[in-house]
């Protein structure tokens, strides 16, 4: 559904990595407090499965998507490896990937309006949990400094989210076991 008026936020279909919650959440603070959530399911840490996503799903629309979490299992996989994408975001490489790749397919089909990252990066959809963006001060190696004590990390991705991501409104809107 597209809107004839700029909408202030928008909505992502996420995987929350409550591992490393705070950890994100805190580098989240750290760049603009109003993106720090009062809503204590919120994943700051996650993966996004879709997003943008539509800003006012129906009912059908969130149907659909509880059909496609109740028939996708849980996904387990390792945050370990730092990337870096060529607009200078730092990211946590999941591996195994391919769950999380063929959960984005799942979603592309069911909903062909919405395409990762609005098309801005093609349909070879890479999954990743950001957690900084590079500048004269952020490299890959202060933030693998960073990162140092808290990965490793195996996780089970066993929830999705609807999320609304907007300074000062950042909630769950609905969210759905995995599986």
């Amino acid at each position: 559904m597209t809107h004839p008026w700029p909408v202030p936020g928008h909505s992502v279909l996420q995987l929350p990595v409550p591992e490393l919650e705070d950890w994100v959440q805190a580098r989240t603070a750290h760049y603009d407090t109003g993106f720090v959530s009062t809503d204590p399911r919120f994943g700051h840490a996650h993966i996004t499965a879709l997003g943008p996503f539509d800003p006012d799903p129906s009912e059908t629309t969130l149907a659909v998507v509880a059909d496609i979490a109740r028939t996708t299992p849980a996904v387990r996989t390792r945050l370990q490896r730092l990337g870096q994408f060529p607009n200078g975001i730092i990211h946590l490489v999941p591996e195994p990937a391919e769950p999380l790749r063929a959960l984005t397919q799942r979603l592309v089909a069911a909903f062909p309006g919405f395409r990762p990252y609005a098309g801005e990066f093609g349909d070879d959809v890479q999954p990743h949990l950001t957690v900084d963006a590079a500048s004269d001060t952020v490299s890959l190696a202060s933030t693998a400094e960073l990162l140092r004590d808290v990965v490793p990390v195996d996780v089970v991705l066993d929830r999705l989210q609807l999320a609304w991501w907007e300074s000062g409104r950042c909630h769950v809107r609905e969210e759905w076991a995995l599986g």
